[in-house]
């Protein structure tokens, strides 16, 4: 659906994108993650023809965006971070407005009108002023008039900017039901949302991209090793002797020492009190020793020796980790993908 092959952004400082290379296949939400100044809004920029590259070719459906720039850009609906909106116009005569831009039969309009007020929620509000809208229906309009002409890609740019914690619920379940019938490339700096809407990650620093994968092959990408919390109910020495005796856990880590309690238990002779220490439960951190899953193994040789396991969870970096780790130099070096140091980022992205 979307090909980005080689593709340079360069200024007269050296600021920019450098040699971005990526495709998306139909139906796919990508979610594209980058800090301030990576680079992200030009890549946007040129994929939907607002740039020219320096260098490289964009192909929207088989159409080259330099030789075909018409075709292709009929492919595509946009939404900026702030929606092109008209605030003296009203919701109806605005989308009948981007109707007659984007080459909509005439015939169509009316229909295809009506669909984009459904699908986005503007019931009740066609024939409102476009400046009364809350931010909120704001964004709904921004995307109503991104699908009006029934493209196949959509680019939006942090779509759920300055919502509330309700309109950006409401906007990322939209966005999830679009990508039911189209290819979705969504910024955002709000790294939740990429776990909630999408089905791969690209990262990009310094005008480099530096990561692109599924979520949830984030951590075997980045040389994750397998960990897994424990807490367990038993004698704490008899539980380490017990996991490290296993050939494929390569390190116990206790992670809190419980401190030593007692329960104190009423005779049947009132005047006396016998003491019984309570039962002991032990947490730890249990690492693989060849990054493959170790929780059946945990369970059957805990199991077999009588001590109950209360607790069990796998430890993984999470998508806020690796971002830091990829988009900080000191981290970015030690994972292999450090960015050329003598670059400068993007100042517009």
């Amino acid at each position: 659906m979307l090909e980005v092959k080689q593709v340079s952004k360069l200024y007269e400082n050296d600021r920019g994108v450098h040699n971005i290379d990526f495709s998306m296949q139909r139906g796919e939400i990508v979610g594209f993650l980058g800090p301030n100044g990576a680079g992200k809004t030009t890549t946007m920029r040129m994929i939907t023809g607002y740039l020219n590259p320096t260098h490289g070719q964009i192909w929207v459906d088989g159409h080259s965006m330099a030789d075909n720039p018409k075709k292709a850009r009929r492919k595509i609906g946009y939404l900026p971070e702030t929606p092109p909106l008209y605030p003296e116009m009203t919701v109806q005569s605005y989308l009948r407005f981007i109707a007659n831009l984007r080459d909509v039969p005439a015939r169509e309009q009316k229909m295809r009108v009506g669909e984009a007020i459904d699908k986005l929620g503007l019931q009740g509000r066609e024939k409102q002023i476009i400046r009364s809208l809350s931010k909120g229906y704001k964004q709904r309009l921004g995307l109503a008039q991104a699908i009006l002409h029934q493209p196949d890609l959509l680019i939006l740019d942090e779509p759920t900017s300055g919502l509330d914690p309700k309109q950006i619920i409401e906007i990322r379940q939209l966005i999830h039901e679009l990508g039911e019938n189209h290819t979705v490339l969504l910024s955002t700096h709000i790294l939740p949302e990429i776990n909630a809407i999408c089905n791969r990650v690209l990262i990009i620093n310094q005008g480099r991209v530096v990561l692109d994968e599924r979520p949830e092959h984030l951590g075997r990408t980045m040389g994750e090793t397998f960990e897994v919390s424990l807490e367990v109910k038993g004698p704490r020495e008899r539980i380490l002797t017990e996991l490290r005796s296993l050939e494929t856990v390569s390190a116990v880590k206790e992670i809190d020492a419980p401190a030593p309690s007692e329960s104190a238990t009423a005779t049947t002779d009132a005047a006396e009190l016998t003491v019984e220490p309570a039962a002991e439960s032990v947490k730890l951190l249990v690492t693989s020793s060849d990054r493959s899953d170790i929780r059946e193994a945990l369970f059957f040789r805990l199991a077999g020796a009588g001590y109950p396991i209360l607790e069990m969870k796998r430890e993984s970096l999470s998508l806020e980790d690796i971002f830091l780790k990829l988009t900080t130099d000191e981290p970015a070096a030690e994972t292999g993908y450090a960015p050329d140091q003598h670059e400068e980022v993007d100042a517009d992205a």
